[in-house]
């Protein structure tokens, strides 16, 4: 029988930097069917504690990520600092800051991480996570947004089309408090497209989804146009891989 092959992108650094091309990549639908599986088969693929820099990310606009320290003595730690909006111009309406994570495409995930906000107090404040990410006009991100619209604190989709909000359950807005770290998660299960979205309690979902466009992808942090910081990234899930790209 012959094998049937699902066709996206692998994005790589350049690729998300300035106008320089994207590599293709194949991935045989067979992984994709294997990269459905419950929480207790999935592997620990990355712990990101930042304390050895950010190597593993490549974000849209370097000048607006670096590695920085927070605390002192003992209690010193370093943090991924997202410095505010990034010049970077997406093909349709959405977030400008992503930083993604390298080489490392999944299918059924759980991320979690923390997240601090270092932006004013105002409607539209947020942090965002993306996830299936396949190229720069087809993906998912969750926009954690301090007062909820049509536009704001909802989970999108990118489908070579400015985002749209595919919340089935979403709240009033994301309760951020200044100088605070938060507890954040993310569940993916490909099988019947759930996502779902904690906030500081890992108990009750604070957004839910369900979507099946995009069975696999990369992941990353960022925001629509703020400033914060990222650590203690873990990301559990079902490797799916890329093969090499015949040459032509």
């Amino acid at each position: 029988m012959r094998r049937a092959f699902v066709w996206g992108w692998l994005v790589g650094l350049s690729s998300v930097v300035g106008g320089a091309s994207v590599a293709t990549a194949q991935v045989d639908s067979a992984q994709v069917d294997s990269a459905q599986a419950d929480s207790a088969a999935m592997e620990v693929l990355v712990e990101e504690d930042f304390e050895s820099g950010a190597e593993r990310w490549q974000p849209t606009d370097a000048k607006k990520w670096r590695v920085d320290t927070e605390g002192e003595g003992n209690n010193k730690n370093h943090v991924y600092h997202l410095l505010g909006k990034s010049d970077y111009a997406p093909p349709h309406r959405s977030p400008h800051s992503i930083s993604l994570l390298k080489d490392t495409i999944v299918g059924d995930f759980e991320l979690t991480a923390k997240v601090k906000t270092l932006q004013t107090s105002r409607a539209h404040r947020d942090m965002c996570v993306f996830f299936g990410y396949q190229n720069p006009a087809q993906f998912y991100y969750v926009h954690l947004g301090e007062r909820t619209d049509d536009h704001a604190n909802q989970i999108f989709v990118v489908d070579k089309a400015p985002r749209i909000k595919i919340s089935e359950k979403t709240n009033p807005g994301t309760p951020w408090k200044d100088d605070t770290w938060h507890d954040l998660k993310i569940v993916r299960r490909v099988s019947d497209g759930l996502i779902e979205i904690y906030f500081d309690d890992m108990d009750k979902p604070h957004m839910v989804a369900h979507d099946k466009r995009f069975a696999w992808g990369q992941v990353g942090l960022g925001s629509f146009d703020d400033l914060g910081l990222w650590d203690d990234v873990q990301l559990r899930g079902v490797r799916v891989k890329a093969a090499a790209t015949p040459s032509p």
